[in-house]
């Protein structure tokens, strides 16, 4: 069985987790109709995805 012959220091151990962190929401706007929506997702505001209506929404 593997064992690690030394313990880990803090510092090592801080450097191998300084990725794990979460990171904030990139939102983008909507060339439509200018509401803020995730990037590669539909906007919720007006339907359209990459330029043409997907959904129809009912105002």
């Amino acid at each position: 069985m593997a064992v690690p012959k030394r313990k880990t220091s803090p510092s090592k151990r801080n450097m191998r987790r300084s990725h794990d962190s979460l990171k904030p929401v990139n939102f983008q706007e909507c060339s439509n109709c200018g509401e803020l929506h995730l990037p590669h997702n539909l906007c919720t505001g007006c339907g359209h995805y990459n330029g043409r209506e997907v959904l129809p929404v009912e105002a």
